[in-house]
């Protein structure tokens, strides 16, 4: 990596918020430096399992399952049938899917709130948990992470098979007049 670039990540991240900054540090130590850069935003590109990865400058207050602000936005391919949409909703406002993109994005402060809201997402997906119950769950794992130090899988790693072809462009209703 460029010193230069790295110095121009340094400078970025010297005008952020405290939690932001450490937030892209710790993402830095095990990802590496991002493909992109700007000063509200680092990106990063199939970073380990993630097709995207971004951690942003300003952030955004989130109560779900305790206060705190969400910043790190990570994202991968996810074909999310169209009746699941509003169960997916009613679970939390800062997992959703994108169907033309064929992607789930998740975002909040930590990665391993990431993984268990992205994990949770699937099994609401696939009728395993409604959105109460995943709430429920999310809010018990997500206490005994932080309160107890006691890890799961759920907080570790994505727990479902990566999707391919995930992309819904709709349907075409008339040709374009060139």
């Amino acid at each position: 990596m460029n010193n230069d670039y790295q110095q121009y990540i340094e400078q970025i991240l010297s005008t952020w918020e405290k939690k932001q900054r450490e937030g892209a540090l710790k993402i830095i130590k095990k990802y590496g430096y991002p493909q992109e850069a700007i000063a509200s935003r680092l990106i990063w590109y199939n970073n380990g399992p993630w097709k995207r990865t971004v951690v942003m400058r300003d952030a955004v207050p989130h109560n779900l399952p305790v206060n705190h602000m969400d910043f790190l936005a990570q994202t991968v391919d996810y074909r999310t049938p169209i009746e699941k949409f509003e169960e997916i909703a009613r679970f939390d406002g800062s997992c959703y899917p994108d169907r033309t993109r064929g992607e789930v994005t998740v975002i909040c402060d930590k990665e391993e709130a990431n993984f268990l809201s992205v994990n949770l997402f699937h099994e609401i997906v696939t009728g395993k948990r409604t959105a109460d119950e995943a709430k429920y769950f999310m809010a018990e794992t997500e206490a005994n992470y932080l309160f107890n130090n006691i890890s799961t899988p759920y907080l570790e790693k994505i727990l479902f098979p990566s999707q391919r072809y995930t992309m819904d462009p709709g349907i075409q209703y008339f040709d374009e007049k060139t």
